[in-house]
């Protein structure tokens, strides 16, 4: 009875082409991916504590899930700042905005951007 023993095949080079191939993938992929720059920034700025600097009628912008409040009377986004315009004696006198506990985040920053697009800069933000 003869074995027959088979011969030992030679190894297999693993070929690093799928994986180069993966690689670039992920770089294009992650180069289209990222945003470079800056698209849109609101500037806050720490108020002080004494209040000073507060004249005229009372102007509280409250953020809610739905309109805006101005002084507690429902007011759409885009009439808003026209609104505050007539409260106002020049476009730096100081507007308060609280936001309800209901709103978003995004809501808050679609007010900012829009006082901020109407020229009004002063804001007061509160909890």
């Amino acid at each position: 009875m003869a074995f027959r023993i088979a011969r030992p095949q030679p190894r297999r080079r693993v070929s690093l082409t799928p994986m180069i191939d993966v690689v670039f993938l992920l770089l294009v992929f992650f180069m289209v991916a990222a945003r470079f720059g800056h698209e849109n920034s609101i500037a806050l700025v720490a108020a002080g504590q004494d209040g000073s600097g507060y004249s005229g009628p009372p102007r509280l912008v409250e953020v809610t899930a739905g309109a805006p409040r101005l002084n507690g009377i429902e007011t759409p986004l885009e009439a808003l700042p026209g609104a505050l315009g007539g409260l106002m004696a020049e476009p730096g006198d100081l507007v308060v905005l609280r936001a309800a506990p209901e709103a978003d985040v995004q809501a808050v920053i679609d007010v900012l951007d829009a006082l901020s697009r109407a020229g009004i800069g002063n804001v007061a933000v509160m909890e």
